[in-house]
């Protein structure tokens, strides 16, 4: 029925009673399904509500995440259908590369560790979306089960500086909307630290079982104020060095 509803960008108050999440691993085993639904590989991971005023916004404890499908991922310079897209806004995000795997395992993982094992951070542009008529009041559990609204993707390329001398809290990164500015902030948005929100994820599919693969990629949430957009519209992210990324709404 999830499947349905994104591929016919159809809308639904919340799920049956019969079938509807209590719990996050409900919503993450219901989650599993939607993407073996879809015939599409999962390339990797979205983080959502990674901000104190997103998780306030959509009514969850914390955050979520959700998988990216192929078909979803989208090239520097891509247009995206809005259609009737529910949050109509593009997210500025920084998304890293896992260069090895991160397995299930008893133990928590620590950072060192997790960062150890990312290969690369590139820009990334979010425009999400939600199959609940509101998706304010349904709670993280349904929210998970319809892939924590992850909708289209923008993933950048790889810059050329050594990202590990980088201060990613402090990093700053601004969207222009049709040229001009729209939202600016730093990676201190997402968690207070983005590298805390890798933590967070390995952990998290850690305990359901699933770990992270090499080749994976991670969006960890929005740097930026969120920016509105609507048909036509030219988004343009400028994340200094490492480099600029676009996409047009259509």
């Amino acid at each position: 029925m999830l499947w349905k509803l994104w591929e016919n960008t159809g809308r639904i108050p919340a799920l049956p009673e019969e079938c509807r999440p209590l719990e996050r691993s409900e919503g993450y085993a219901i989650q599993a399904a939607l993407a073996d639904e879809s015939g599409q590989a999962v390339i990797g991971w979205k983080i959502a509500a990674t901000t104190e005023s997103g998780q306030r916004h959509i009514n969850v404890n914390g955050p979520i995440a959700g998988r990216l499908l192929q078909n979803k991922v989208l090239p520097p310079g891509a247009s995206i259908p809005l259609g009737d897209n529910h949050m109509r806004v593009a997210e500025a995000e920084l998304v890293f590369r896992f260069g090895r795997n991160l397995p299930a395992k008893k133990s928590p993982y620590g950072l060192d560790e997790v960062m150890a094992a990312v290969d690369a951070v590139l820009p990334g542009i979010e425009v999400p979306d939600s199959r609940y008529e509101n998706f304010c009041v349904v709670g993280d559990a349904q929210l998970i089960a319809e892939n924590a609204c992850a909708a289209w993707f923008i993933l950048g390329t790889e810059p050329s500086v050594n990202w590990r001398e980088l201060d990613l809290v402090s990093h700053p990164v601004r969207a222009y909307r049709n040229g001009v500015l729209a939202g600016e902030g730093t990676g201190a948005m997402v968690l207070g630290d983005p590298k805390t929100a890798l933590v967070w994820i390995a952990n998290e599919l850690s305990a359901l079982g699933l770990g992270l693969r090499s080749g994976d990629i991670v969006t960890t949430g929005t740097v930026v104020t969120p920016v509105r957009v609507e048909p036509g519209d030219a988004i343009h992210c400028d994340f200094g060095v490492l480099g600029t990324l676009g996409a047009r709404i259509v």
